[in-house]
């Protein structure tokens, strides 16, 4: 009698075990129509011959996808893998996406790409614009390697590309970081042969690097800072740009979204292109400058295009150098602004003389919004200089 009773409650267990991953499997269309809503808030959409469901995984077939601004052509992207998707009350976690290889030609340029991934990747259920919920939020993303070939020679090649998204707890601010290492660019199969003389003497055949970037938005004041998007090559230099603007809140970013849709759908292509120009020139007015810099860093490719322009002119480096030197208060002169020639001259000489470094810096001693540098850019040039604070440095 207890066997019969122990044997009914296995029995009554085994079913509710059934039943209850039965109710909570998951649903690749409705995954797939989640991802969709989100992506049509920016105007996009994203289509797949087929999906299926193994276990935690939603596989989708035939994948298609179309984006704002391609006036709704679709390009394929293959088969796409959602691993570990869980339900929750507000939406979907996906723990990774990753993308079938890549392996085309076109136009005589075969791509192959491999290891296409983003991971920690939030889907809402019900997007809303102008919040945090219209974002695709991810945690990271990979690809790597890309090799890029013309006539069986490669050209181009990356090792990897990775980057991180960092939410704060109360999703108030946003870091950011990306770096895209082992690049190489074979600069041989340029067919001028101008180009190849000069290539050759810059020492430039093979161009190896990496890029690299880091920066944070604020999501109250519409932040944005890129404190580091630097171009590092071997043999060649280091070119770092950073720049700070704010008012690129989620009020900007859903009347930008809103402008392109409102473009796309209208049936004059052409008055939709126009209203979205002067959509988008009415949106910058809400932007304000805090500042940028631009700095090179030499690592010898000055030398080397100082000694090749001046066997142009039968002259060595140094001497095309203090050539180079001589002609510049001629040259900007015509500029009609002293102070900034001044600045330009001292620093340009500096560094001809010891290349090291050159830096051109606007930083405004107060946040400007744009309509004050439109304004002083359209009343005198030389006033522009002065309230962006523009200054030239070279070797500090």
């Amino acid at each position: 009698m207890k066997l019969n009773r122990s044997f009914g409650v296995l029995l009554a267990g085994t079913a509710f075990i059934a039943f209850a991953n039965s109710a909570f499997a998951l649903d690749g269309n409705d995954v797939l129509a989640k991802i969709n809503a989100l992506y049509s808030v920016q105007g996009g959409k994203i289509e797949a011959a087929s999906t299926s469901v193994d276990g935690a995984n939603v596989k989708l077939t035939g994948v298609t996808v179309s984006a704002a601004g391609t006036d709704g052509k679709s390009f394929p992207i293959g088969d796409v893998t959602l691993e570990n998707v869980e339900e929750g009350d507000e939406g979907y976690t996906i723990e990774k996406i990753a993308f079938a290889d890549i392996n085309t030609t076109q136009e005589g340029a075969t791509i192959t790409a491999t290891g296409m991934s983003i991971g920690g990747v939030y889907i809402p259920n019900e997007p809303k614009p102008g919040t945090i919920d219209s974002m695709m939020l991810y945690e990271n993303f990979a690809v790597g390697p890309v090799t890029v070939s013309t006539q069986g020679k490669q050209v181009f090649s990356l090792a990897s590309a990775e980057g991180n998204l960092t939410a704060a707890e109360d999703q108030s601010k946003f870091d950011f970081d990306a770096t895209i290492s082992g690049i190489n660019v074979d600069m041989t199969a340029a067919p001028d042969p101008k180009a190849q003389e000069a290539i050759t003497a810059l020492g430039l055949q093979n161009v190896t690097g990496e890029v690299t970037m880091k920066g944070s938005w604020t999501v109250a004041d519409g932040k944005f800072e890129m404190s580091e998007y630097a171009f590092d090559f071997d043999k060649v230099g280091r070119l770092d740009i950073n720049f700070s603007m704010s008012g690129y809140t989620l009020d900007f970013i859903k009347a930008m979204q809103d402008a392109v849709k409102a473009s796309e759908t209208n049936p004059d292509k052409a008055a939709g292109q126009q209203a979205l120009g002067m959509a988008m020139m009415g949106l910058m007015q809400q932007l304000i400058y805090n500042g940028a810099s631009v700095r090179f860093d030499d690592a010898g490719i000055t030398a080397k295009a100082l000694e090749f322009a001046g066997k142009q002119q039968g002259v060595d480096g140094k001497q095309m150098a203090q050539s180079v030197k001589g002609m510049l208060p001629m040259m900007l002169g015509m500029m009609n602004m002293p102070d900034l020639q001044k600045q330009i001259e001292a620093a340009a000489g500096a560094y001809l003389d010891d290349p090291k470094s050159l830096t051109v810096s606007a930083n405004p001693a107060q946040p400007l919004a744009a309509p004050q540098i439109m304004g002083a850019a359209m009343g005198d040039p030389a006033n522009l200089v002065k309230t962006l604070n523009v200054q030239v440095t070279a070797n500090d």
